[in-house]
């Protein structure tokens, strides 16, 4: 399947932190924080300004990016789990 966001949406793919800590303790699945970092698969075209004028994303796809915490909304797709929001919502990009 295809995405092609919307205006200035953004389709992140989250990207998992490591699961067990540096000494070695196991962290469950139902302890683990929500992921702020993830890797950008679809984006939009942009916003139009109030001159009509379209302002281009920032984020391309392929960039690994940081983003709020209760930003984005979760989606799924073929099975697969998704972050969707509006550029606003990304704070870096992870050069």
């Amino acid at each position: 399947m295809n995405l092609k966001p919307l205006s200035n949406r953004v389709f992140i793919e989250p990207v998992e932190e490591e699961m067990t800590t540096k000494s070695g303790i196991v962290i469950p699945e139902t302890a683990k924080e929500k992921p702020l970092k993830g890797r950008v698969v679809a984006t939009g075209p942009g916003k139009h300004n109030e001159d009509g004028k379209l302002i281009p994303m920032s984020v391309k796809v392929g960039d690994l990016v940081l983003f709020k915490k209760y930003g984005p909304d979760e989606i799924e797709v073929n099975g697969k789990k998704y972050l969707v929001g509006d550029e606003d919502d990304i704070l870096a990009i992870i050069e």
